[in-house]
């Protein structure tokens, strides 16, 4: 049903468990895999190992998309890998503090590693002047948010500001890229237990609010995730662009 025979996926952020899950759906389904890392190496190894074991091919690529030189060799890098026809924006940072804590330096890579990273990409993929195009017409773009991309989230402002400007910046190439038949759409997944959430200080709140909020009997785990931006990236979700889907066990009809 979600057939991606001879496709190639660009996944940023494919070391964590989030990534790791998506790499291994796509592949699964029968893409071939690109995946970035910035300190995890053997987290990229690992999700690597685990694409090759679903029957597919990995490639995998650092970049520390917070350092413009760096992100500019990775793009440059990149050129032996397109054409792509799915991009899966997944790189993911930030510093979790208080409003009035949060120096420049943190909104500044909190910006460039979750929502400058894929303009930077998107750029390098559809530059008008390329030979020929570096992501196909039809293909698939999906950014993965989270609940405070569009809610306010204890500690959570620079974080939350870059995942709102990425959303912004996805409906935006939604418009610019639709007459392609390219589709853009975010996906929020609700509370995951991954290693990320470990980094904040206030964790414990959070769990507690998300299994009191939660409607399903369950919090959500990297394999819904995924399993959603599989779709979104198949022939079924060709008509789906522009949107936000919430993968959150019911998490935001909750008033």
């Amino acid at each position: 049903m979600h057939n991606l025979a001879g496709k190639r996926a660009l996944v940023t952020g494919g070391s964590g468990a989030i990534g790791r899950a998506v790499c291994t759906s796509l592949a699964a389904a029968g893409a071939e895999i690109v995946l970035t890392y910035f300190s995890d190496r053997d987290g990229a190894a690992a999700t690597a190992a685990a694409v090759v074991a679903a029957g597919s091919k990995a490639t995998v690529l650092r970049v520390n998309f917070a350092d413009d030189g760096n992100t500019a060799a990775f793009l440059r890098e990149l050129e032996a890998h397109v054409p792509l026809d799915i991009l899966v924006s997944n790189a993911a940072s930030g510093v979790v503090r208080p409003t009035a804590d949060l120096v420049d330096r943190h909104w500044n890579w909190s910006m460039a590693v979750n929502a400058t990273s894929l303009f930077r990409v998107m750029q390098m993929l559809t530059a008008a002047d390329a030979a020929a195009p570096r992501l196909r017409d039809g293909g698939r773009i999906v950014a993965l948010s989270s609940l405070g991309g569009d809610r306010a989230i204890p500690q959570y402002a620079a974080v939350g500001a870059s995942k709102a400007a990425m959303a912004s910046l996805v409906r935006n190439l939604c418009v610019d890229l639709g007459p392609r038949g390219i589709t853009a759409n975010v996906v929020s997944p609700g509370l995951v237990m991954t290693r990320a959430l470990q980094a904040f200080p206030n964790k414990d709140q959070l769990i507690d609010v998300a299994k009191a909020k939660t409607p399903a009997p369950r919090l959500v785990t990297p394999d819904d995730v995924a399993g959603v931006v599989r779709f979104l990236c198949s022939d079924a979700a060709a008509m789906i662009s522009g949107q936000t889907l919430h993968v959150d066990g019911g998490y935001t009809a909750v008033a």
